[in-house]
């Protein structure tokens, strides 16, 4: 993580000397971003309707929050509710402009290391583009039978219509609640939603303030992982609650948004271990693990997809993968179904 990042996410996290410098900035930021949402609202902006109801799993606060575990959930779901859905995502870091179908030949560096990892735990149709109503016409063009799509982040795209939102908070809520650059938020707090979920250990009510969501109206999702698996043999599992043996020299690495998530998932298990926090969607090619000493490196799944396709990497015996779970009340993706259900085909 650069200087500047680090600087500016703990400047984030309060109102102090840096966010206040920053805040007439903010309010000219959040004067356009109000602006582009109304024009397209009022259909000066162009936008798109598809044929099959569109979720948006999207958030204001820049950086991880668990996207991608919770658009896992919700995909497997919707599968069990009878419905056949699809995914979009912009890719990030994906190589091509033009929609690409996700599948299991492709790389990281082509499509994104969250839409292949959404593509291997799910196996639902998967496509990436850097324009979302084409990239969600070309994978209805080839999957016929998507009855609902999802995009994966999104949310500020208006471009594409959509028929549910869903907002997604972490443990740092709003922030210091201000938008950028004097705060972590695209959009304030404020902003419409159908559905708010918090991925926290707990629902305080200072934290569901921040949100902007009424009480009792937000959703927890928690995290879980249990077990560690090799990354060059998936099928070699440990239990995490093994790993806490004395001698033992343990690592966690986390190329992601919020790292410090996984290290607290970690030590919830009874680990201790050196952290070793990574940029987010970092490439793994600069060999970050060439000097580390350590019996175990434990990293996350979307790391890991990166790192299978690294020769170097993929048969190191240090490396274990962590998958997590995400634990969700099943009645949101009731709420969601009949919502979508009640929608209007295009």
């Amino acid at each position: 993580m650069s200087s500047l990042e680090s600087t500016l996410t703990r400047a984030w996290l309060r109102r102090g000397p840096l966010a206040c410098a920053l805040w007439p900035v903010s309010l000219l930021f959040r004067a356009l971003s109000g602006l582009r949402a109304r024009l397209y609202r009022a259909g000066l902006l162009a936008s798109s309707r598809l044929p099959v109801p569109v979720v948006v799993v999207g958030n204001i606060f820049i950086g991880g929050t668990g996207k991608t575990p919770l658009t896992i959930w919700l995909v497997q779901a919707l599968q069990r509710a009878g419905m056949r859905p699809g995914v979009i995502s912009r890719g990030h870091g994906g190589a091509t402009a033009t929609p690409r179908a996700v599948d299991a030949g492709a790389s990281p560096q082509q499509v994104g290391d969250e839409p292949l990892l959404i593509f291997q735990r799910t196996g639902c149709p998967v496509m990436v583009g850097r324009d979302r109503a084409s990239t969600g016409r070309a994978l209805l063009a080839a999957h016929p039978e998507i009855d609902i799509l999802l995009t994966d982040d999104g949310l500020q795209h208006y471009a594409l219509q959509r028929d549910v939102e869903i907002v997604l908070f972490d443990g740092r809520g709003a922030g210091n609640g201000w938008l950028l650059p004097a705060g972590p938020l695209r959009e304030p707090p404020s902003r419409r939603r159908d559905f708010t979920v918090v991925n926290a250990a707990e629902l305080t009510p200072a934290l569901l303030a921040g949100t902007g969501a009424a009480e009792g109206r937000a959703v927890r999702m928690q995290l879980v992982g249990e077990l560690a698996e090799r990354l060059g043999d998936r099928r070699q599992q440990r239990p995490l609650s093994s790993l806490g043996q004395p001698g033992l020299r343990l690592v966690a690495a986390a190329g992601i948004g919020n790292p410090g998530r996984f290290f607290a998932m970690l030590r919830a298990a009874g680990l201790q271990f050196e952290e070793l926090a990574l940029p987010d969607h970092h490439d793994f090619l600069d060999q970050p693990f060439a000097g580390v000493r350590a019996d175990m490196i434990l990293m996350t799944e979307k790391d890991a997809v990166k790192c299978a396709r690294i020769e170097d990497l993929k048969d190191d015996p240090r490396l274990w993968v962590v998958p997590v779970t995400a634990r969700i009340d099943a009645a949101l993706a009731e709420q969601i179904v009949e919502k979508c259900r009640g929608c209007s085909p295009a």
